[in-house]
């Protein structure tokens, strides 16, 4: 009796936590989806972002934590440049599961401007909303100028603590006395609590750190704040800043221990060769990525016609040896190595796919193999 009592509040001091999260059916950790509403060749941004809308139904229905968006510009491929607005109308069709950034990219924005949209989010979606925040521009450097309209683009970078620092009191409402935006408040937000007849909700955005190597880390863990490492893009740094982050960390009012989540690309299928079929489009898309030729995320038929260079196929050894793929059961086995391996308290799982259906069957697929339970069975 008492260890179910314990169990019981185990699950409720879960569900009113906003960072850590339980794990569901036999999956290690939670699962979670990061999503870049991917544009495959034939097929239209208004597609694309109906896939993600789509997605994140499928992800709130079968149990996944979060659903996370992340900024990128000017890449054909990928229709997910403001994660706000995305964020949005993904609130408006879903009601439990946590919506976030993957996230936006600070040093783009001015720290109002951010504060404004994440408190409007907040008050769209009260207590399930996460800010997840990098300090690369995700994109080039001639696109990342356009938008914070100077070429100081390193001094952007390096400024980055600062903003954080900015953007964290405009989300609380907290500049001192005698400050330049002391009399400056980020609206919805707490000013609004505080005049009078104002009544204002005590939820405010979890503030997330975003990385694919050690700065953030470090900074995360100094400022006892969640990480997110980009494990689908810089594997070799995962665990150096892993543990990283944990060795700078030091408790705050918003954690008291370490909490990093990861990043991996992973992608399930009924049977091994389709599975590499698929993953073999996001492959091709990298390339042309990195060799400056951004487009659409090619077909299958497509990637499977084309001559690969020599450099090209060492490159997609090497990327697809990061990519957790295979048959449902296989996917479940590496996944759970990589936790295993990271001690990772989180997945956020990313998945690059020509075409909605394989990409969404591919989620299906995985949160059968993890026995996560089907909501929308419970619905007459």
């Amino acid at each position: 009796m008492a260890d179910e009592q314990d169990r019981r509040g185990e699950e409720r001091d879960a569900e009113r936590d906003t960072i850590r999260a339980r794990a569901r059916g036999s999956a290690p950790v939670p699962l979670s989806v990061l999503d870049l509403a991917t544009v495959g060749s034939g097929l239209t941004a208004t597609q694309a972002l109906r896939t993600t809308t789509e997605l994140a139904g499928l992800a709130e229905r079968r149990g996944f934590h979060r659903f996370w968006v992340a900024e990128h510009h000017s890449m054909p491929g990928v229709a997910s440049s403001s994660p706000a607005v995305i964020l949005a109308h993904l609130a408006a069709h879903t009601e439990r599961i946590r919506l976030g950034s993957g996230g936006v990219m600070l040093p783009n924005h001015a720290p109002l401007v951010i504060a404004e949209q994440f408190g409007t989010l907040e008050a769209l979606a009260p207590g399930r909303v996460d800010l997840g925040l990098g300090r690369a521009p995700g994109t080039d450097g001639a696109t990342a100028a356009a938008l914070r309209r100077t070429e100081r683009l390193r001094e952007g970078a390096d400024e980055f603590p600062q903003q954080l620092a900015e953007l964290t009191r405009f989300l609380d409402d907290d500049f001192p006395d005698g400050h330049r935006y002391a009399r400056i408040h980020a609206v919805p937000g707490p000013v609004q609590g505080t005049v009078p007849g104002g009544v204002q909700s005590a939820d405010r955005p979890s503030v997330w750190l975003l990385g694919s190597s050690g700065f953030s880390a470090r900074l995360a863990g100094q400022l006892g704040l969640p990480f997110s490492f980009a494990h689908h893009f810089s594997a070799a740094n995962t665990i150096p800043a892993l543990d990283l982050y944990r060795e700078s960390f030091r408790p705050s009012a918003v954690l008291d221990r370490p909490y990093a989540s990861i990043g991996v690309s992973a992608f399930a299928a009924e049977d091994e060769k389709e599975a590499h079929r698929q993953v073999l489009t996001g492959a091709l898309s990298m390339i042309r990525l990195r060799t400056g030729r951004p487009g659409l995320v090619p077909s299958p038929e497509e990637a499977e016609a084309h001559t690969f260079s020599e450099i090209e196929r060492d490159f997609v050894n090497s990327w697809l040896a990061n990519v957790v793929y295979g048959t449902p059961d296989e996917v479940h086995e590496g996944l759970d190595d990589l936790v295993k391996r990271t001690g990772a308290d989180e997945l956020k799982i990313t998945t690059t796919a020509h075409g909605p259906e394989a990409k969404l069957r591919s989620y299906g697929l995985i949160a059968d193999a993890y026995g996560l339970p089907d909501a929308s069975a419970d619905t007459p």
